[in-house]
């Protein structure tokens, strides 16, 4: 199969899928589908040789297995509207190609972030790097969104002024803070995306990151959607034992196989036992 696409994934080509209060992710490209990871697994060029629930259960199997190769073989382009604040989390994730507008060429827009007052929270008392789960006092909520344009709107206006009277752009940008929207291209493969999501959808991640992170997924999913629902069921809705808690597990259900690994039966009675708790 010389080119993979699908019909889901094209009709979403270049529309904006808005992020937070001014941001956005955009499908720019995209490059294979979840045939292209079963022809990479399978190292087949024809089409139609396997069924559906044959590859599915391939996906699955690499997956869960760890056999990401094939899943490096499907590729995105993204153009992305965010936050400085999010972008510097977003980077640390070091295993894509990007390119982001330049301050030192580029006047920057008059476009800052400001968080909607329902996420608007005191420090966690148990979560050093996180905000508490109850919303602020609304009054004071307010107060704090107005102090925060009030301060974006001096920020920006010394900018422009500098910029104006023929400062370097380079050092005129100096002084904007970290709520400024910026812009970039970012290309990634599956299997690098799917380490990105499964950090970034996380119910510790900040949340604004969390957000696009989503978005992501959703946009993916229109892509590769049996990748997607496989990493969404064994990643996103599962969870991973350490041998300590495997073999705890496995004295629970009372039963083994003859290689020291949960039995199939084992497996359907820990099944039935998570449906009904």
């Amino acid at each position: 199969m010389a080119h993979c696409s699908t019909p889901e994934a094209e009709a979403i080509l270049d529309k904006e899928f808005p992020v937070l209060d001014k941001g956005f992710v955009r499908l720019v490209d995209y490059l294979g589908t979840d045939e292209r990871v079963v022809q990479a697994a399978r190292v087949s060029y024809g089409t139609g040789t396997k069924s559906y629930r044959e590859d599915a259960g391939l996906i699955d199997y690499l997956l869960r297995n760890s056999h990401t190769s094939p899943f490096e073989q499907v590729v995105f382009t993204f153009h992305v509207k965010l936050p400085v604040f999010v972008a510097r989390q977003w980077v640390r994730h070091r295993t894509a190609r990007l390119n982001e507008v330049s301050g030192r060429y580029s006047v920057m827009k008059d476009e800052f972030y400001v968080p909607a007052p329902q996420d608007m929270a005191l420090q966690s008392t148990d979560n050093k790097q996180g905000r508490s789960a109850e919303a602020l006092d609304p009054a004071l909520a307010e107060k704090t969104r107005a102090a925060l344009v009030e301060g974006q709107k001096a920020a920006y206006a010394s900018y422009k002024s500098m910029v104006d009277e023929g400062l370097a752009r380079e050092l005129a940008r100096i002084n904007l803070p970290l709520s400024l929207y910026t812009e970039w291209y970012w290309q990634i493969d599956l299997h690098n995306l799917f380490h990105f999501l499964e950090l970034r959808m996380d119910a510790h991640s900040q949340k604004e990151i969390r957000l696009y992170a989503e978005v992501l997924f959703e946009i993916a999913g229109k892509v590769a959607p049996r990748c997607c629902e496989s990493f969404r069921r064994h990643f996103l809705g599962g969870a991973r034992f350490s041998g300590e808690e495997l073999a705890e597990l496995q004295r629970r259900l009372g039963t083994r196989d003859g290689g020291g690994e949960l039995s199939g039966k084992a497996l359907e009675r820990f099944e039935e036992k998570l449906k009904s708790s």
